[in-house]
């Protein structure tokens, strides 16, 4: 899931001749700001698309189209330490959003690992992990990629205030069910295209 505006801006800077450096002192902000757009991990605001666009001296609708459009299908993690809830939960998931790449995960390490690899659009987690909180994951996760939308999974209610609290941005009690998932699909705090 590549973004297209990660390579645009990487484009329009070298055709210009500007060093991520330079053009981050023309806009000021870091340079690793720069990189992570550049990278795909991060979308600049609006006001700061337009501030690029003028940095560069192209049209901001050059910039806005490659930021709202992806050169691949957004890929959906689901981490739960119980096979059975994955056998169950990835063929809803892949019905509910057959643009997506749903991948499934028994394990956090693993889950995490291709979390830092490749670029993620939204997690559906279980809180009560064998060896880990997904508590604890989604701080991490959210460190790493604060845009990654997370959807906490979980067979006991009364974690509902402890998943808001780490910025998730939805929460469902177990077994998925698809209208529940529908509903949290369409209320994402980072909007996703090809999730709905």
């Amino acid at each position: 899931m590549v973004l297209l505006f990660g390579e645009t801006l990487r484009h329009l800077r070298t055709e210009k001749g500007l060093s991520q450096q330079q053009l981050a002192d023309r806009l000021h902000v870091e340079r690793a700001s720069v990189t992570n757009w550049e990278a795909g991990r991060r979308i600049p605001s609006i006001d700061m698309l337009f501030q690029i666009a003028e940095a560069l001296e192209v049209d901001a609708a050059t910039l806005l189209a490659a930021a709202g459009e992806r050169s691949e299908v957004p890929n959906v993690l689901l981490l739960d330490d119980e096979p059975i809830i994955l056998d169950g939960s990835i063929p809803v998931l892949r019905e509910l959003m057959p643009k997506a790449n749903v991948i499934g995960f028994t394990k956090s390490l693993e889950a995490l690992t291709f979390f830092r690899e490749n670029p993620v659009a939204l997690v559906f987690l279980d809180i009560e992990l064998a060896r880990s909180s997904g508590l604890e994951l989604c701080r991490q996760m959210l460190a790493l990629r604060p845009h990654t939308n997370v959807i906490f999974l979980t067979a006991y209610p009364e974690y509902s205030i402890d998943a808001w609290n780490v910025g998730a941005s939805g929460f469902l009690l177990k077994p998925l069910d698809a209208d529940e998932v529908r509903r949290e699909l369409s209320r994402l705090r980072y909007p996703v295209m090809g999730v709905l």
